[in-house]
């Protein structure tokens, strides 16, 4: 398995095949021998298989390809509804609409997401996060009739990849790790640990692209906007209010 983690990619085209519904289910189920948060199992996953719901599904995700492409589209959901319907019928007065619960039951979430990411990779399947999830909840809320507390953290499309793309780049071990306590980052520090992938000819030519003058403002300027973020940021608060969490 380090094999396999060292070397994924993201798959983001697949192969015309089915993924047999006793696999995927084997890989849920064991996904959800994953840590959680008391017990409670704070997640839902909506499969969607059915191509008029990828469709459905599609303009949430600014219609990326992979979204129709796949043979199989999971939305791992934040859920505290389930259990405190359990809480309730069992005399239980559950207080679980706030951003607390929200946030225990987001890391349940990711928590299961990414083991089963992990093995669905092992069993020679391709997976990509859709990080738009969060960006359009709402219309992924209506889409797949979620009810009070329960959210969309995340979209993972599966299947078997269409050929193997290059592995994109990472940051070094000593950008992220930090012995004992934090230790905050010189100027020569983020020169050293940032060299290798500005000197990437794909991140070059990123930058010709998007006519700018350094690979930080195709993030700040293009990619992820001030802008942008606040809008979405605001969206979100608006939606969590809505299904209950705050």
């Amino acid at each position: 398995m380090f094999e396999s983690v060292k070397n994924r990619r993201t798959i983001r085209k697949y192969q015309q095949k089915d993924i047999a519904p006793d696999l995927l289910n084997d890989l849920l189920e064991t996904s959800f021998r994953a840590s959680t948060t008391g017990g409670m199992q704070l997640y839902s996953v909506i499969v969607t298989r059915d191509e008029e719901m990828k469709a459905k599904l599609s303009p949430a995700h600014f219609n990326q390809p992979m979204v129709k492409g796949a043979p199989v589209v999971l939305t791992f959901c934040a859920d505290f509804r389930r259990f405190s319907l359990w809480c309730e019928q069992r005399n239980a007065l559950p207080g679980y609409n706030n951003l607390m619960s929200f946030m225990n039951a987001t890391m349940d979430t990711l928590l299961v997401t990414q083991t089963f990411c992990t093995l669905a990779e092992e069993v020679g399947l391709g997976i990509c996060y859709i990080g738009t999830t969060t960006y359009n909840p709402q219309m992924i809320i209506d889409t797949l009739h979620l009810p009070e507390l329960v959210f969309p953290i995340t979209t993972i499309t599966v299947g078997y990849p269409d050929g193997m793309p290059a592995q994109v780049d990472r940051l070094p071990l000593e950008a992220a790790v930090h012995e004992e306590v934090y230790h905050d980052y010189t100027p020569e520090d983020i020169n050293r640990l940032y060299a290798e992938k500005e000197s990437l000819p794909e991140n070059k030519q990123f930058i010709k692209e998007n006519n700018k003058e350094t690979l930080a403002q195709v993030f700040t300027d293009v990619r992820y906007t001030k802008k942008d973020n606040e809008f979405m940021s605001e969206n979100l608060l608006k939606v969590l209010r809505q299904q209950g969490f705050l």
